[in-house]
């Protein structure tokens, strides 16, 4: 008996590539003294292998082993976000890594695990696979939030999410098996087909319900927010940028994919439970934002209320929804990597340069620096000419037109709030006399990254057509 062809592997190489370098850097870091750079290199290069058959497969739009696995358009979009996402956060941890005097090659196989964990959950056309690839990413995350181990706060921060993190799976799976039990499969092809009659069964909605709840946590939906603000803070900050990012991107690739049969019905029930989960998130994220005086906890309430802008797309339950969140995710990811990146690159020994005060006259001492972060910060107000402007704009347009004017309305308002913490950063490097004169070291990789991540950022919100055409190929 056959199960799986020739097809299945093609179909699955950009996956089966990045998972041969796992394993050739899980040898290397056990047989190699000093293996960190080799590591690193393996990661690299594994990385740069899957983001080409990723590209190769991108045309064809068909799925594999009996259509558990989602191939070619809008699974290669994010598979070739979350590898993009990865790449960036190694060329930013390397420095920040023998900075902290922590530098150990288990660090880039957890990254390639919770990388190939995000690939499995952007391109599940099973319910299961969707949870395998959420715990592949999620034990992973547990892992590198705490990997400072020697500090208190990260240790904090790892077992706060572990802890949490498993309390929310347990709604999943409990929703999968729901849903499992009203239609007799988990695929979501297979129980689409099943529509509408599998919709009049309360405990079908139950399960769709609690699948929501589980997936709400990983995006860091109110009121599954809680954990955010502290592991945030605990974790090393590539870890934490790396999270907000590509976390975040493969939790919504998966509300797409697991919520696209009750939305594709527009059922007035379920996208009035998403609006409100959207506006809870805004409402309250940018509310704490307001009050926090230390960088990684603002950009942490900051998260919690741009996952209720992209939850506007996903409430809109319509094509240009999708396109929206497609386009923010990316958008988002740039410029968050930046932030964090820049974070990183100035923070200090024991958490030292990460209040507002800290970089006062930074724009006096490092310019292009400032202006970098300026640029990040611009981007996530959503001011234009930035690409967090155009993708604000697809989201709330897609509300409009959904007949939700309201939240549209309500995003609009809370972005104004958000004004007052994102341009306090701003503030403070250009108006405000520096406290402390001590010479600000800068590695090369990490500006390099940074002005890669910058310049994508501006170059999208001038041109979003660059992302906007693949869109085609995806819904």
């Amino acid at each position: 008996m056959e199960y799986f062809s020739l097809n299945d592997l093609i179909g699955s190489s950009s996956l089966l590539s990045l998972c041969l370098f796992i394993l050739l850097a899980i040898l290397a870091n056990a047989f190699v003294r000093k293996s960190e750079r080799l590591v690193m290199m393996l990661a690299v290069v594994g990385i740069l292998v899957s983001i080409g058959f990723s590209v190769s497969l991108f045309p064809l739009n068909q799925t594999a082993y009996s259509d558990m696995l989602l191939v070619g358009g809008y699974a290669s979009f994010f598979q070739i976000l979350f590898l993009l996402i990865t790449l960036f956060t190694i060329f930013l941890s390397y420095p920040y890594l023998e900075k902290n005097h922590f530098h150990y090659g288990e660090y880039y196989i957890l990254l390639m695990l919770s990388c190939l964990g995000m690939m499995l959950m952007g391109s599940a056309a099973d319910l299961i696979t969707i949870f395998l690839g959420l715990e592949v990413m999620s034990v992973s995350f547990y892992v590198l939030a705490g990997f400072f181990r020697n500090k208190l706060t990260s240790n904090e921060a790892a077992l706060k999410y572990f802890l949490l993190g498993a309390f929310a799976t347990g709604f999943l799976l409990y929703g999968i098996a729901l849903i499992y039990g009203t239609t007799g499969t988990t695929n979501l092809l297979r129980i689409a087909m099943q529509y509408p009659q599998a919709f009049y069964e309360p405990i079908h909605v139950i399960g769709f319900g609690l699948l929501l709840i589980g997936l709400a946590f990983k995006v860091a939906a109110v009121p599954f927010h809680m954990w955010v603000p502290d592991v945030y803070e605990g974790a090393p900050t590539t870890v934490t940028g790396f999270m907000s990012t590509g976390g975040k991107a493969a939790a919504f690739a998966s509300v797409v994919l697991a919520l696209s049969i009750p939305l594709s019905t527009k059922d007035p029930h379920f996208t009035t439970v998403l609006a409100v989960l959207a506006a809870a998130s805004m409402i309250l994220g940018n509310w704490f934002g307001l009050a926090q005086k230390n960088l990684k906890r603002m950009l942490a309430y900051s998260s919690i209320a741009h996952a209720g802008y992209i939850l506007v797309g996903v409430a809109s339950a319509s094509v240009l929804g999708q396109e929206g969140i497609a386009f923010y995710l990316v958008s988002y990811a740039l410029t968050n990597l930046g932030a964090f990146g820049v974070i990183a690159m100035l923070e200090k020994e024991n958490d030292g340069n990460l209040s507002y005060e800290d970089y006062a006259g930074l724009a006096r001492r490092r310019p292009a620096v400032a202006a970098l972060l300026s640029i990040f910060m611009f981007s996530l107000i959503g001011i234009p000419p930035f690409a967090g402007f155009v993708g604000k704009y697809y989201l709330f347009a897609s509300a409009v037109q959904s007949h939700m004017t309201w939240l549209a309305i309500l995003g609009v308002v809370t972005s104004l709030f958000s004004m007052y913490y994102y341009l306090r950063v701003v503030v403070f490097m250009y108006f405000r006399e520096p406290g402390e004169t001590a010479e600000l070291t800068l590695d090369t990789s990490s500006m390099i990254t940074i002005g890669i991540s910058a310049a994508g950022v501006l170059l999208l919100g001038v041109l979003p057509s660059l992302i906007l055409q693949f869109m085609q190929y995806m819904f």
